[in-house]
């Protein structure tokens, strides 16, 4: 078991690719903890957990909620006694508002799910880390974090703040025993484009232009075998980049 022995955090762990990850992690030995703002399909996540024989608990997180984030940790290391693996997968879309038709309020709910939840959720994990000298940072960036027109202002501008994030954590705290990576995933099947809304006709029609590229949609299952790589031993010479896994797509 690659992770035996670990306690893990994955974030919007209710449902597609964090789902997975938390069960792959479970099933590789890790204690985790099923974060997500959808208390009762995370409480259904931990139970496919345990009923497997794994170890986890559900907890309700919004993290846009400094405070739950606070307490996501608090309760983790309270109830496991550490915290070995952090995964930042909680997320929405943007509807492909393009910059002419962005409010600041879809602009800052965005960024605070996005970007401002992963910073809160790194800056209140490293004390741990540092303590114990060592430490995993999984950030889910996108492939819209590397290009410019996969998604609205909003998303493109918040993925490619995380791209930059894993960058600087991963470089500044290398020395400290601490890694933070992230993954870009291309088009996936999950329903994260239920966080959507309706979808502005003009930023579709100009992301779509790229959609052609795609060599083909993914799994959340493919998703998290790279996150279980990451958070485990078998990188331990990764830190500070941006893995995409996306069939070749962002190859182009």
């Amino acid at each position: 078991m690659k992770l035996q022995g670990k306690t893990a955090i994955v974030t919007g762990a209710a449902s597609g690719m964090g789902r997975s990850i938390a069960i792959l992690y479970a099933a590789e030995g890790a204690k985790v903890a099923v974060s997500d703002i959808n208390l009762e399909a995370a409480e259904t996540v931990a139970q496919e957990i345990k009923d497997a024989g794994g170890e986890a608990f559900a907890i309700k997180t919004n993290v846009t909620s400094e405070a739950d984030i606070v307490e996501l940790v608090d309760h983790t290391v309270e109830k496991y006694g550490t915290l070995d693996i952090l995964v930042n997968n909680a997320g929405i879309m943007d509807g492909f508002t393009p910059a002419g038709d962005l409010t600041d309020e879809l602009w800052e709910r965005v960024f605070a799910i996005n970007t401002t939840g992963p910073m809160r959720a790194i800056r209140k994990a490293l004390p741990i880390f540092l303590e114990k000298g060592q430490g995993v940072i999984v950030n889910i960036a996108s492939a819209g974090g590397l290009n410019g027109s996969r998604a609205g202002a909003a998303y493109t501008a918040s993925k490619h703040a995380v791209v930059g994030l894993t960058k600087n954590v991963g470089f500044q705290y290398a020395v400290k025993g601490i890694r933070c990576n992230a993954i870009a995933p291309g088009g996936v099947a999950t329903n994260i484009s239920a966080t959507m809304g309706q979808p502005n006709e003009f930023g579709m029609e100009r992301a779509m232009v790229g959609m052609g590229l795609n060599p083909r949609i993914g799994e959340a299952d493919e998703i998290a075998k790279v996150a279980l790589f990451l958070g485990s031993d078998d990188s331990s010479f990764v830190n500070g980049v941006t893995l995409a896994a996306d069939a070749g797509w962002t190859a182009y």
